[in-house]
């Protein structure tokens, strides 16, 4: 019996073994950053909300909850292309990214705009999960490489 839940660092080439890409496959695969997510949002709402700020949590929670699904989304289309074994150009990726990064931006702003000055908060929660997410990718790559 073979182990079908390997990390990406262990795939094969071929896109057989990988299978089809979906959700439910991204969201189990990445259940330690959903759960890191959840508990910044739960830490968010417990120091905010002991101040009486809860506009402000929810702005912050709101923050990494979007930087959650923007994670989520770049997991799922990157899955898809790993799946259908196509290799798209540098100018394809560049220009997918920059949508996406693009699109990420103006509603970010435009929400921190919206609830100003507590919106503020939403930017501060996306920089939050942006780093943890980058620290909780490049662990297990600092420890691949130390193997090696």
């Amino acid at each position: 019996m073979t182990d079908q839940t390997t990390s990406p660092m262990s795939t094969s080439d071929t896109a057989a073994p990988m299978g089809e890409p979906s959700v439910f496959r991204v969201l189990r695969d990445q259940r330690k950053t959903i759960l890191v997510a959840t508990a910044l949002v739960v830490a968010s709402y417990w120091v905010a909300g002991q101040l009486g700020e809860w506009r402000l949590a929810g702005c912050i929670a709101g923050g990494i909850l979007l930087g959650l699904l923007n994670h989520l989304y770049t997991e799922y289309w990157l899955l898809k292309i790993i799946c259908s074994g196509a290799e798209p150009s540098r100018n394809q990726m560049v220009v997918a990214t920059v949508v996406r990064l693009l699109i990420l931006a103006v509603v970010a702003v435009s929400i921190a705009v919206v609830f100003w000055p507590d919106g503020i908060g939403l930017l501060l929660g996306l920089a939050l999960f942006r780093l943890i997410a980058l620290v909780m990718t490049g662990l297990p790559l600092l420890k691949e490489l130390k193997k090696q």
